[in-house]
């Protein structure tokens, strides 16, 4: 059936993907019909996982869906995803660091990556716990001190 372009969802998808790229937006509230084989579906629904400001690998998703050795089969899952920052398969690198494969090509990648990376704000409490896990995915991005010690 066909929609009219001020169908209410398409409204309401088109205020969303605006307010995320105005950054006030983090995670997206419409409906989502995945058309694709059960195991795309299990790799996109991960992806819609991966937090915002942060990234994961293909390796990641592959253990995440609990198929480690499916790697290749989930990056090409991920290529597969026509939803697009809805289905937040800018999200994932190489498992060395590196930006690799994205459809709308790696400068918009990058683009969107830093969108999300420069609007993250941690509770006080999930700062917390990357210092006390030795995480270092926030190297440089919040300080610490403690009152007592003047350190």
């Amino acid at each position: 059936m066909y929609k009219s372009p001020n169908d209410e969802v398409l409204k309401r998808t088109r205020g969303q993907l605006e307010e995320y790229l105005d950054g006030d937006r983090k995670e997206f509230g419409i409906p989502v019909l995945m058309v694709g084989t059960d195991f795309q579906k299990s790799v996109w629904n991960a992806l819609m996982k991966v937090p915002y400001g942060f990234t994961s690998t293909y390796l990641q998703l592959a253990k995440n869906i609990n198929n480690e050795k499916a790697v290749r089969a989930v990056a090409s899952a991920n290529g597969a995803n026509s939803i697009g920052l809805i289905i937040p398969c800018h999200r994932i690198i190489g498992s060395n660091g590196e930006l690799v494969g994205y459809g709308g090509g790696l400068p918009v990648k990058k683009r969107l990556l830093k969108l999300e990376q420069n609007n993250t704000v941690l509770s006080d409490g999930e700062k917390y716990d990357f210092i006390g896990n030795k995480d270092t995915r926030y190297d440089g991005v919040f300080f610490t001190a403690v009152k007592t010690t003047g350190i």
